[in-house]
């Protein structure tokens, strides 16, 4: 159930994260559009697209998503900062559309210098704008779940909703449940499967939840924290992600770890995530 992959690289250009994702064992990948550390970005070439794309269609992956850039935040309480946050995100969904993609995932951003009533009425706002800007956008905004670090926005279910429900063209909205953000938030993932996605179904509706980061988590439980760990090597254990990888309520969804490469730790979660399937 689900398809299965990492977060890969398009050092070399964007068609390599096809190969990446074929070498180190994905169903599904997620990948950066763009440089994601600076706003002065080089989008790729229409070459360079045509390749992904003729790639991915004869690759044998199921699913591909991407990231925006960290720097983006479409709460932003600062004019300035905020336009510019805009106008980057705009160009991610015209690359995702160009890539032709399943979705985009973002982090909502902070409000700090607000309340957290004006965060989650800008980030609608923005989201509303993008969609208006992008008319042609075919793929799915995908709002993730946070750990509600400080002012950061959607460390909790309620405020994904709210954020939701004031979008106007819904159809191309969904979320990212992040699980190391969720335990992080406070949900209890090891003990509670049942209970918290039920929660979820209540608040947001489980037809919104159209990709999992699967990350264990290095902190405890409601630390507030975003601190990622290889699967099963962390708080939340690996008996949780063998319940997610076999529930069929899932079985068409991405579910993309996001831990360090390295020492191939790619390639090994790919396995031990697959090895969890029920035969």
């Amino acid at each position: 159930m689900g398809f299965i992959g990492v977060h890969v690289s398009i050092a070399g250009g964007i068609y390599n994260a096809v190969s990446e994702g074929i070498r180190t064992g994905c169903e599904a990948i997620q990948i950066f559009t763009a440089n994601q550390r600076t706003w002065d970005v080089k989008s790729p070439s229409d070459a360079d697209v045509k390749k992904y794309i003729d790639d991915f269609k004869n690759s044998g992956l199921k699913k591909a998503v991407a990231h925006d850039s960290y720097l983006i935040n479409l709460a932003s309480t600062d004019g300035a900062k905020l336009a510019q946050s805009r106008n980057a995100f705009y160009e991610e969904m015209e690359r995702v559309q160009a890539l032709k993609l399943d979705g985009l995932v973002f982090h909502p951003g902070s409000y700090r210098g607000g309340t957290l009533e004006q965060g989650l009425d800008t980030v609608a706002e923005s989201m509303n704008l993008a969609l208006s800007r992008v008319k042609k956008f075919n793929s799915k905004l995908l709002l993730e779940i946070t750990a509600g670090t400080g002012n950061t926005i959607g460390g909790n279910f309620e405020e994904a909703a709210y954020i939701l429900d004031k979008v106007k063209d819904k159809e191309r909205t969904g979320v990212c449940f992040d699980t190391a953000h969720a335990y992080g938030a406070g949900y209890d993932l090891k003990n509670e499967y049942e209970k918290i996605f039920k929660k979820f179904d209540s608040v947001i509706g489980l037809e919104k939840l159209l990709c999992f980061h699967a990350n264990d988590s290095m902190v405890p439980l409601g630390s507030k924290k975003d601190r990622h760990q290889h699967l099963g090597q962390g708080e939340i254990g690996i008996e949780f992600f063998r319940k997610l990888i076999n529930d069929k309520r899932f079985k068409d969804t991405p579910v993309i770890m996001e831990t360090p490469d390295e020492n191939d730790m790619d390639i090994k979660n790919i396995k031990l995530m697959k090895s969890l399937r029920k035969k």
